[in-house]
């Protein structure tokens, strides 16, 4: 029998699961494809959240696109398209976008130990604004930063970027599902964010250290900026990006954002309903997968043209609606009517995939 080694540098390489990062592949966008006038704290594709200040009239339309680095593997990246410039920031603009870290899967970081270990950012970016831009580590239990720049050489070329932070022997990040960890990317910065000397260690939050030299990405229309395959991994050097089944990544995030119907593939999907007494319906749902905590909900849509319970024979006039009772597994929705009821007896939940769900958020 032919035996074969395997070298250690193979092994290490694949590890499962050694990115730290979910849907750094671009490839989940549940909320939609594309993102105009986009709002503070507005997540955009699943599990970046867009974070702006300021009174200044920058603005981008997020997408998921198709553009991709060719032969890297990926499908998807995002996008952002400059609508209305701003070519003058004032000191306290900023456009970020940010994904963000629970501390119990940041526990292999070792942070606030003698032993805090490296992590590496990778990633592919392409932009017809060259110049440099700035990627950020933000601490948020203990407000303490750490910056790396990077240049874009090439107008419209994609570039593999990798950047390097060293271990951080201050201040431990809980073991637990909050967010303890966000990591940046800064779009365009004002002097608040920009006059001081650039944080390339660990340091406590000083606002002017952290984008120093940050190129403003929203001086003009035709600026355009897509990123993909972002990987942060424990070490000090960068890994080949490690792709994940579509099924598996798409749980991952619904551990954050689920909506239901959990597919637009029919016009029409039905869940049962029951009477609770003369004007209350229920219908209560097991989530496909465990949230990261109990989620608030929203129903998205026109009540009675996206939304219709049927019960004895007709459709019946909806009131008003609401999320109750919801766990991380499992949730409750009641459906107020004016038509009568019965306890017990049932009817159906009739839901236009078109325009009509019911949004379950437990984002960090």
């Amino acid at each position: 029998m032919t035996q074969t080694k395997v070298e250690a540098p193979f092994v290490e390489n694949n590890r499962p699961f050694r990115n730290l990062i979910i849907n750094g592949d671009m490839s989940i966008s549940q909320r939609g494809t594309s993102f105009a006038a986009v709002n503070d704290d507005d997540y955009t594709l699943d599990r970046y959240k867009y974070d702006i200040s300021g009174t200044d009239v920058y603005q981008f339309t997020i997408s998921q696109s198709t553009t991709v680095p060719t032969g890297q593997g990926f499908a998807k990246s995002m996008k952002f398209d400059c609508t209305t410039a701003d070519a003058s920031l004032d000191g306290d603009n900023f456009a970020i976008i940010a994904t963000r870290l629970e501390g119990q899967n940041l526990q292999s970081l070792k942070k606030g130990t003698s032993s805090a270990e490296s992590t590496t950012l990778s990633f592919w970016v392409r932009s017809n604004k060259t110049g440099t831009y700035i990627a950020e580590l933000f601490d948020t239990e203990n407000d303490r930063v750490i910056c790396k720049s990077y240049t874009i050489s090439s107008s419209d070329t994609w570039e593999k970027k990798t950047v390097t932070f060293p271990g951080d022997t201050t201040g431990a990040l809980t073991n637990d599902n909050a967010g303890r960890l966000r990591i940046h990317f800064w779009l365009l910065t004002g002097t608040n964010f920009s006059s001081g000397s650039l944080a390339t260690a660990w340091e406590s939050r000083n606002n002017v250290d952290r984008a120093v030299g940050q190129v403003n990405l929203g001086d003009n229309t035709s600026n355009e900026w897509y990123i993909t395959g972002i990987q942060l991994e424990v070490g000090d050097a960068a890994s080949d990006f490690e792709h994940l089944p579509h099924d598996v990544q798409l749980q991952r995030c619904q551990r954050y954002y689920q909506q239901i119907p959990h597919t637009a593939s029919a016009s029409w999907q039905a869940y049962p309903i029951w009477g609770v007494n003369s004007n209350v319906m229920v219908t209560r749902l097991q989530l496909p997968v465990v949230m990261r905590a109990a989620p608030t909900g929203a129903f998205v849509g026109t009540r009675n043209t996206d939304f219709k319970a049927y019960y004895n024979g007709g459709y019946q006039t909806l009131t008003n609606e609401a999320v109750a009772d919801t766990t991380d597994d499992a949730v409750r929705f009641d459906m107020y009517s004016s038509g009568a009821f019965a306890a017990n007896d049932s009817g159906g939940l009739y839901i236009n995939t078109t325009d009509g769900r019911i949004t379950l958020t437990a984002e960090l």
